[in-house]
C-alpha cells in the first residue's frame, strides 16, 4: 500500500490544480461518476497521477443519473480542464459503475460527453485490480451506495451493492442538528467532526452489519476501504467492533482510491 498511498497523496495535492504541465507519452483517463462528486484522473503509463479534477455534484443517485445533462456538462468541463493543463486531446476514458446497477448509465454519460469508453468496470473491482488483491475484499462506500467485491485465488468471485452511503450520514446529521442537507454535508466533510460520531454511529453500525452479512459466506481476513465516507474520523473503529477479526486497511486518501483505480485499470489490460 505504500506506493499507492504515495500516489494518492500526490493526487490529493493536485486536485483542481490547473497550472500548465506538458504530458508526454501514453496517458490514461479515468472518470468516476459518483453520487456526491465526479472525478477525472489522468495517469501516465506507470500509473502515476498527472492531473485530477473534481466537482461536487448530485447528478447521480444510486447508480442512476438523475440530472443527465448536468452530468454530461460536468464531464465535458473536467475534460477541458485536463486538456488545457496537460496540453493533450482526450478522446477516450475508462469509467465505472456501482455493482448491481446498469453499466450503460456511465457509458452513456461518457459517450455523450464526446469520449470513447475504453473500459468499463464496477467500482470495487477496479480497486481489486489496482491493489493486485489475490485474497481479500474491497468495500467502497460512496454517496448513495456501498459496493463490495471479494477476491479469491486472484479472481473476483462476488460483487454486490447496497443502497446506503454517505448521503444517509448527511441526512442523519441534518435531522439531528435541524439544518439543511447542504449545511450538514459541509459539517460532515470537515475533519473536525467533534460531537458528530454519537449522532452518526448507528448509521456506521448499519453499514458494518451489511458488510458483515455479505462477507459471512467467505473466508476474508483483509478488507480494503475506499470512498469519501471513510474520511470520517472513527468510522473504522465502529467497523472493528462489528468485525473484530478483520484487518481493515484504510488508504491515506480514501476519497481518491477508486478514481485512481479506474484510471489505472485499462493499463493492466493493455
Amino acid at each position: 500500500m505504500q506506493r499507492i498511498n504515495e500516489r494518492l497523496n500526490k493526487l490529493e495535492e493536485m486536485v483542481n490544480d490547473d497550472s500548465p504541465q506538458k504530458a508526454s507519452g501514453p496517458w490514461h483517463v479515468g472518470i468516476d461518476l459518483g453520487t456526491a462528486d465526479i472525478v477525472l484522473v489522468v495517469t501516465d503509463e506507470e500509473g502515476e497521477p498527472l492531473a485530477a479534477f473534481m466537482e461536487w455534484a448530485e447528478v447521480v443517485r444510486d447508480g442512476i443519473v438523475v440530472d443527465y445533462i448536468g452530468a454530461v456538462d460536468i464531464v465535458k468541463r473536467l475534460v477541458r480542464q485536463a486538456e488545457q493543463k496537460l496540453g493533450i486531446e482526450i478522446k477516450q476514458a475508462i469509467t465505472s459503475f456501482p455493482p448491481g446497477t446498469d453499466p450503460r448509465t456511465s457509458r452513456n454519460v461518457v459517450e455523450n460527453a464526446g469520449l470513447k469508453v475504453k473500459a468499463l468496470i464496477d467500482e470495487p473491482s477496479s480497486v481489486v485490480h489496482l491493489l493486485n488483491i489475490t485474497e481479500g475484499a474491497v468495500v467502497d462506500i460512496g454517496g448513495g451506495t456501498t459496493g463490495l467485491s471479494v477476491a479469491q485465488n486472484g479472481q473476483i468471485i462476488y460483487a454486490a451493492d447496497e443502497p446506503t452511503g454517505g448521503h444517509h450520514v448527511t441526512l442523519t446529521i441534518a435531522g439531528n442538528r435541524r439544518i439543511s442537507f447542504e449545511e450538514a454535508e459541509k459539517m460532515k466533510r470537515d475533519a473536525r467532526t467533534n460531537g458528530l460520531m454519537a449522532v452518526v454511529e448507528p448509521v456506521f453500525q448499519k453499514m458494518a452489519e451489511i458488510i458483515k452479512n455479505h462477507l459471512q459466506p467467505f473466508s476474508v481476513s483483509d478488507v480494503y476501504l475506499s470512498g469519501g465516507t471513510f474520511c470520517f474520523p472513527g468510522i473504522v473503529d465502529v467497523f472493528k467492533q462489528e468485525l473484530p477479526d478483520v484487518n481493515w486497511i484504510l488508504p491515506s486518501q480514501p476519497l481518491f482510491l477508486t478514481p485512481l483505480a479506474i484510471a489505472s485499470f485499462r493499463k493492466k489490460q493493455d
